[in-house]
């Protein structure tokens, strides 16, 4: 479930080993360029979170966010 946190939306992801948090990422990073509308990634190992804001709407949570949140939930 994403939460908004520091007026972004937010959430982290737990994988079995590095090598799957790096193969999601490489699935969100098509994804977000599919879209054009990049989010802030960070990994730690397994942990993968993930923070969406629209940059150029003065860093506010907009529709572009939760598009790609949806879409991000969608990886499998």
């Amino acid at each position: 479930m994403w939460e908004t946190k520091e007026n972004k939306l937010y959430k982290k992801f737990k994988f079995a080993d590095f090598t799957q948090a790096i193969q999601f990422i490489n699935q969100v990073a098509e994804l977000a360029n599919l879209v054009n509308h990049h989010p802030s990634i960070l990994n730690n190992y397994n942990v993968v979170e993930i923070w969406l804001c629209t940059h150029d709407e003065n860093n506010q949570i907009t529709a572009k966010d939760y598009e790609l949140a949806n879409m991000i939930n969608e990886i499998k």
